[in-house]
C-alpha cells in the first residue's frame, strides 16, 4: 500500500475514532462498513479494510455476526492482583469457603461470552477466580459437568412466562424467539447444546413441555408433537451455530463477514461473468444483505405455516 493510502486510512480511522470517543457513535452502534467507507471517502476497498482493521486492533470496534462492525463497549479496567492468603509459615492458602459453585459457573460463562467456548478450561476459570485449578474440582466433577451447569444457568436467566398465549401460533413464536434471543446473547450456547446426545439441562425442560402442551392442545399426538418441537429447536440452533463460528473466523482472520466477502467478490464476479448463473448475477448486481435475525424470522414463519397445515388450520390471509 502506498504512503498516500497509508495516510488516508489513518485520517479516516482518526475521524471514526473521534466519533467513537466523543459518543457520536455509541457502544453497539454500527460503524460505516467497508463499502460505506469507499463511498463516503472515495477510497479503495483495501484502504477501507485497513481503516476497520486499525479500529479493531485499537479495541474500538468489534464484529457482530449478522449485524456488521459495531462500536465495542468500553474496556473493563484491569483487576488488581488478589492478595495471596497465607497459611502459617507463609505458604499460599486456598480459601475453599470463598469459592462457590455459582462463582465458578459465572466466571466460566463470562469467559465463554467474551472469548468463545474454546477458551473455557478449568485452568482458565481458576485463573479468573484467582484460585488453584484443583480447587474447582471440589464443586464440579469435570469440564463436561461445568458446561452442563453453564447451559443450565444461562437458560434459567430468561424463563418462559407462566402462562402461554391462548393462540397456539403466538405461543410457539414466543418460545422460539425467546430461544433465539438466548442464542444471540450467548453465541457459544447453540454449538454447546446437543440434539443427538442432549445434556440434562433442567432449565431447558420447560421449553419442551411448553411446545408439547401447545401442540397437543391442537390435536397432535405426543410423538408428532415432540418431533415438531425438535424441528423448531434445531432450526433455531442451526442458524445460531453461525454466531460462534463467525466469531472464531473473525478472530482468526482479522476480517468480519462483510470484509471477508469483499475479498471474495472479484473471484465471484469472474464466475458470474460466464453467464451460467443469471439469477445469481441479478442478485449480485442488486446486492443482498445477510441478516441472521431476518433469516431466522423468515424460516420460523414458514415452519409455522407447515405446522398450521398439520393441525388443520389455514393461516389468515
Amino acid at each position: 500500500m502506498s504512503g498516500q493510502a497509508e495516510s488516508r486510512s489513518g485520517q479516516i480511522a482518526g475521524e471514526l475514532r473521534r466519533r467513537i470517543e466523543t459518543g457520536e457513535l455509541a457502544p453497539g452502534e454500527r460503524v460505516p462498513s467497508t463499502r460505506e467507507i469507499t463511498r463516503q471517502w472515495g477510497v479503495a476497498m483495501a484502504t477501507a479494510t485497513k481503516v476497520l482493521t486499525e479500529l479493531r486492533r485499537a479495541g474500538l470496534v468489534r464484529a457482530v455476526p449478522g449485524v456488521g462492525t459495531v462500536v465495542a463497549p468500553p474496556a473493563r479496567p484491569a483487576r488488581p492482583p488478589r492478595p495471596a492468603a497465607t497459611r502459617q509459615g507463609g505458604r499460599p492458602a486456598d480459601a475453599p469457603s470463598a469459592l462457590t459453585l455459582d462463582r465458578i459457573v459465572t466466571a466460566a460463562v463470562a469467559v465463554a461470552d467474551t472469548e468463545g467456548l474454546a477458551a473455557v478450561s478449568m485452568r482458565r476459570v481458576a485463573a479468573e477466580l484467582g484460585v488453584a485449578t484443583m480447587s474447582l474440582y471440589r464443586h464440579v466433577a469435570d469440564k463436561d459437568d461445568l458446561l452442563t451447569r453453564m447451559l443450565d444457568t444461562v437458560i434459567a436467566r430468561h424463563p418462559l412466562p407462566a402462562d402461554p398465549p391462548r393462540d397456539w401460533r403466538a405461543a410457539i413464536e414466543l418460545a422460539a424467539r425467546r430461544l433465539w434471543d438466548q442464542f444471540r446473547r450467548h453465541p457459544w450456547l447453540a454449538p454447546a447444546l446437543s440434539v443427538t446426545r442432549p445434556q440434562l439441562v433442567t432449565s431447558a425442560l420447560p421449553y419442551s413441555e411448553w411446545t408439547l402442551s401447545v401442540l397437543r392442545s391442537r390435536g397432535l399426538d405426543l410423538p408428532t408433537a415432540f418431533t415438531a418441537h425438535l424441528m423448531l429447536f434445531n432450526y433455531a440452533r442451526g442458524i445460531a451455530v453461525n454466531l460462534e463460528s463467525e466469531r472464531e473466523a473473525e478472530a482468526y482472520s482479522g476480517l468480519d463477514s462483510e470484509q471477508w466477502m469483499d475479498t471474495r467478490e472479484p473471484e465471484l464476479l469472474d464466475i458470474l461473468a460466464t453467464g451460467r448463473f443469471p439469477a445469481l448475477s441479478q442478485l449480485a448486481a442488486a446486492g443482498y444483505d445477510l441478516d441472521l435475525d431476518d433469516l431466522f424470522e423468515f424460516g420460523l414463519q414458514r415452519l409455522l405455516d407447515g405446522l398450521a397445515a398439520l393441525v388443520g388450520e389455514e393461516r389468515p390471509r
